[in-house]
């Protein structure tokens, strides 16, 4: 059961249903730019807590770990509480999560605060996600999804070479504080923007009776398989390991790699709203889905084994790698499709808590394979890796890819109204 909740200005619900939205694509930006920071100051970050790659992925990933966790649990009181006063509090709490953080004197306080800020920015996207679903026509959902996950890669973008520039101007520990502020700036955007047209009803049987719903549904598993193939690339790439491998394999400056990893931001988020628009338009989520997992992936494996590539074809396949990656869009219309609207919070949260675990898992797993391949080479204090290092590591991207593009040949097109 869902009740319904009435503005106090009912006349304008409309334009604070655009605007709520707005704020929570903007929260999603933000969230990108704190979940790719790290990749712009690996060298800081080893040099200060005397780490190497595969403790300085664990370090990283935590945010990961928060994020993705919470994918279920904030599914679940979204679907029963509402987006407003929940991404408010995430908001702040993400703003929290940068102080502490940018103060960490250990190792074990860093790791808790990239853990806190991942946990506040898992309501980001289901909240933007949320409102398309409860305000806007099920033909916009695609499309106002993909845009909001448009913010995010622009968010990527600004947290990998800008980010970086003010690192250098500053250090690594006053950009998180800068960070904060823009945190507690949203929080206050979300209490003024947001409001719920409705909430759930009923305690916590009836919550977790919805989430098995969804997780024993095959369908949402599949479905999950090949979202985590489309963000493999992503997050354990260009969100983390991009930098150093054009670094090394090519000889790019820090801020040229970063500049050129953004490249795949940008190309996403120019191809999730795109390929979302087309899915509405045509009807289909399966085709476009399969389309875009195989060129992604075939041009990620061009991009990492592919013999001296000029800087020009590099640029243009971390652009064709980003484009079809947003196809990912459509796993989240797929998924809400093939559940009612009352489990739309708690499937969407499934998904993206499982497309998200890329970031978990492949960050400290590509970790791991360069500890495991490492020549033993320091260079001021940092463990250096070669190139074959790198391309053996990416290996386990690659082989994502091909296992999402096997379970999305068992996913079945649904009826785009969704069962009731």
């Amino acid at each position: 059961m869902q009740k319904e909740t009435q503005s106090t200005a009912d006349t304008d619900v409309p334009l604070l249903a655009l605007f709520g939205w707005l704020s929570c694509a903007v929260f999603f930006f933000y969230a990108w730019v704190l979940r790719v920071a790290p990749s712009v100051m690996v060298e800081e970050l080893m040099r200060d807590f005397a780490v190497g790659a595969g403790v300085l992925g664990h370090l990283s990933a935590a945010y990961f770990y928060g994020y993705a966790g919470m994918q279920i649990p904030v599914g679940l009181m979204i679907d029963r509480f509402g987006p407003r006063r929940l991404t408010t509090i995430a908001a702040g709490t993400c703003a929290l999560g940068c102080v502490l953080f940018a103060y960490a004197t250990t190792l074990t306080t860093a790791t808790a605060g990239r853990f806190l800020i991942g946990a506040s920015a898992a309501f980001s996207l289901v909240s933007a996600m949320a409102i398309a679903g409860q305000w806007f026509k099920p033909n916009r959902f695609a499309l106002l999804s993909g845009v909001a996950m448009a913010f995010g890669m622009m968010g990527g973008v600004f947290g990998q070479a800008p980010l970086r520039l003010a690192i250098e101007a500053s250090d690594w520990r006053y950009a998180n504080l800068l960070l904060a502020g823009g945190g507690g700036a949203l929080a206050i955007a979300c209490w003024l923007t947001v409001r719920d047209r409705w909430r759930g009803t009923g305690g916590i049987g009836r919550a977790f009776s919805g989430l098995a719903t969804v997780v024993t549904h095959r369908q949402t598993l599949l479905i999950a398989i090949a979202g985590l193939g489309t963000s493999a690339p992503l997050l354990g790439f260009a969100a983390l390991w991009g930098v150093p491998f054009l670094e090394t394999a090519y000889g790019f400056s820090r801020t040229s790699a970063a500049a050129t990893t953004s490249v795949l931001f940008i190309g996403w988020a120019v191809g999730a709203p795109l390929i979302g628009w087309i899915s509405d338009r045509v009807g289909r989520r399966r085709p476009p889905l399969m389309v875009s997992l195989v060129l992604q992936t075939a041009g990620f494996a061009a991009l990492v084994y592919t013999p001296d590539l000029s800087g020009v074809a590099i640029t243009a396949l971390c652009s064709l790698i980003g484009f079809f990656g947003g196809g990912q869009i459509t796993c989240f219309a797929l998924v809400k499709d093939n559940h009612p609207s009352a489990l739309s919070g708690t499937a969407i949260g499934f998904l993206n808590g499982a497309v998200t675990g890329a970031g978990a898992l492949f960050q400290p797993l590509v970790g791991l394979l360069l500890d495991l391949a490492w020549s033993g080479a320091i260079v001021q204090g940092a463990r250096v890796y070669d190139a074959t290092a790198f391309r053996t590591a990416f290996l386990s991207v690659v082989a994502c890819g091909l296992c999402g593009i096997l379970c999305l040949l068992g996913v079945r097109e649904p009826d785009r109204r969704g069962p009731e």
